[in-house]
């Protein structure tokens, strides 16, 4: 279904104004004792204070688990922005910083910390 625009098709909608999303896997090696060390439930939890957090399947990045991908906001998706994918986020520290970056309006509002850069990946275009 179409999002409906008042009147004239100006002003925003309330997608417009909606958050950045993060996904978060949670399969074959993300989310799993094959990770271990990390409370994977606290690090989903703690983000989802944040913004909404969708649990996915495998990512088919399994190398770079744990594997999370900010979503940007839907106004910041239209102005160019793209999500970041983080790939070895199994520290507290690294969920911490995310959730910073989430909370100050994520990819495309705030700038990624430099911290994270060391997390970013591109994934393969199979995985994307």
């Amino acid at each position: 279904m179409a999002e409906q625009r008042p009147e004239g098709g100006a002003g925003p909608t309330p997608a417009d104004s909606a958050p950045c999303r993060i996904v978060v896997c949670r399969d074959c090696c993300c989310g799993s004792p094959k990770v271990p060390g990390v409370d994977h439930a606290r690090q989903k939890a703690r983000l989802a204070e944040q913004a909404p957090v969708r649990v996915s399947a495998c990512l088919d990045v399994c190398e770079q688990a744990n594997v999370i991908v900010v979503q940007p906001s839907r106004a910041a998706r239209l102005a160019g922005a793209r999500p970041v994918w983080l790939g070895l986020v199994n520290d507290p520290d690294a969920t911490e910083d995310i959730a910073a970056w989430v909370r100050a309006g994520g990819p495309g509002v705030a700038p990624c910390p430099d911290i994270l850069d060391l997390y970013t990946f591109t994934p393969s275009r199979r995985a994307r």
